[in-house]
């Protein structure tokens, strides 16, 4: 019998959900990414005390449970707007096991600032170069290879509205959940 998510392991107890935070700037398709992980099967809740709106879904991704979290738009872990200050406090209170940084690959120099505090802030961390496609019509050539060498993490090209790059991404997700694993077993 084929294990799904929600289902039972060998303790009769369900399995633990993976929490995985989707953080980047206003309208770089965190959004389309969301839905496009999660089936667009959202929870729409206000953060404890602000009017700011976060989303949060399921992922069933090789029969494990994950829980997608949108958050507001953010520059930067230094917040300015009640947006950021949610994001922050998300990301430092809950500590998702799993950050994916969703960047406009169009304007990435701008996006990479928000990446290095993110990983000084020692969050696991994907970087997710979102709208390539519209990237590369610019004539920008990205060198993912290169890019993950230097930041000594993930990298993964995506557009997220026509699904191009969520294979790799996920499998990316997938094999970040099983290094933590055996990390966590050791």
């Amino acid at each position: 019998m084929s294990q799904g998510c929600h289902a039972a392991n060998q303790q009769g107890t369900l399995k633990a959900t993976v929490k995985i935070a989707l953080v980047g700037s206003p309208n770089v398709g965190k959004s389309a990414l969301f839905n496009a992980l999660t089936g667009a099967r959202a929870i729409v809740s206000n953060y404890p005390g602000t009017t700011v709106e976060v989303y949060r879904g399921k992922a069933c991704l090789q029969g494990r449970d994950f829980e997608v979290i949108d958050t507001p738009g953010m520059y930067s872990l230094l917040p300015i707007t009640e947006e950021e200050y949610v994001s922050r406090r998300l990301l430092m209170q809950e500590r998702p096991d799993l950050v994916l940084h969703v960047v406009d690959a169009k304007n990435l120099e701008r996006s990479l600032v928000l990446t290095l505090q993110l990983m000084e802030a020692d969050l696991p961390l994907i970087l997710v170069l979102n709208v390539i496609d519209e990237a590369e019509a610019l004539g920008l050539k990205i060198d993912t290879f290169m890019l993950r060498h230097k930041l000594d993490i993930p990298v993964i090209a995506t557009v997220g509205v026509t699904g191009q790059g969520l294979a790799a991404l996920r499998e990316e997700v997938m094999s970040h959940h099983g290094r933590e694993r055996r990390k966590a077993a050791v």
